[in-house]
């Protein structure tokens, strides 16, 4: 019985050993294929820009709002800190470089993983099991070109652009929150705010903008480009797309980090 026992363990450690290699194979290959159609002619031009508009325009609600709350929350939750060594007049900046240096990126990513990531892996899913997909390729249209690499591209270039945004609405409820306390002017609180920010910052926060924008959408795409099992397969690419994607970004969060650490103490 125990020899039993060991050998079906053996075989479904075995089964999930294989299948978790055939993934990294088939992600692999899916970033391949990616890159290959991104740069070969035709472009889908029209189909970028109405997936930019998709991403960016109709995020700009949720974005908005998160931004502006994160900026009083997070200058709520500094004031008294720096009130015990009388040193309030460092909010500005303080939350310049929380927002700027991380905030903006990390939370623009997470709200773009939740909603956009999840919308194109249902979107994606739903036209696999439906067979649209496959008849897009009977009808001699790339679909790969067609839905994931205009997706990818678009969510790459619009996270960035997001973020950006994100850093504005943040700082402007951040001056909303300090100025009802101190009175602080709108040009004193932005002179304060920017004393100790640099073009190293925004480049440091673009690039992850653009690591996280790819992630989303590459990991979004895949899920729901090769769904299975009917509706329950979509559901499931839906879940995994955000999963995934919110899993990747914060070990990418550490990992650039860490390198422009290295490279500020090198």
């Amino acid at each position: 019985m125990s020899k039993e026992l060991k050998t079906s363990g053996k075989y479904l450690l075995s089964a999930r050993a294989d299948k978790f290699f055939l993934s990294l194979y088939q992600v692999y290959r899916f970033l391949l294929l990616f890159f290959k159609e991104a740069l070969l002619p035709p472009y889908e031009w029209k189909e970028v820009i109405r997936q930019c508009y998709n991403v960016g325009y109709k995020s700009l609600p949720l974005i908005s709002l998160t931004g502006f709350i994160t900026g009083i929350v997070f200058t709520k939750q500094s004031r008294p800190s720096l009130a015990e060594f009388g040193a309030t007049s460092w909010l500005p900046s303080l939350i310049a470089i929380a927002i700027i240096r991380a905030l903006a990126p990390l939370v623009t990513a997470l709200i773009a993983a939740g909603k956009v990531g999840s919308n194109m892996g249902a979107e994606l899913g739903s036209m696999r099991v439906t067979e649209q997909i496959d008849a897009m390729e009977v009808s001699a249209t790339n679909p790969f070109k067609f839905l994931v690499v205009t997706r990818i591209q678009a969510t790459t270039l619009m996270i960035p652009i997001l973020m950006m945004y994100t850093a504005f609405v943040g700082l402007i409820g951040s001056y909303l929150n300090i100025h009802a306390n101190e009175l602080t002017s709108f040009k004193a609180f932005f002179q304060s705010a920017f004393v100790t920010i640099t073009f190293r910052d925004f480049f440091i926060s673009s690039l992850k903008a653009l690591v996280y924008g790819f992630t989303i959408g590459a990991t979004g795409c895949f899920q729901g480009y090769y769904a299975t099992q009917g509706t329950q397969g979509v559901g499931r690419a839906a879940n995994w797309a955000v999963v995934v994607s919110m899993f990747l970004i914060f070990v990418e969060e550490i990992t650039i980090v860490q390198i422009f650490n290295s490279i500020r103490t090198g």
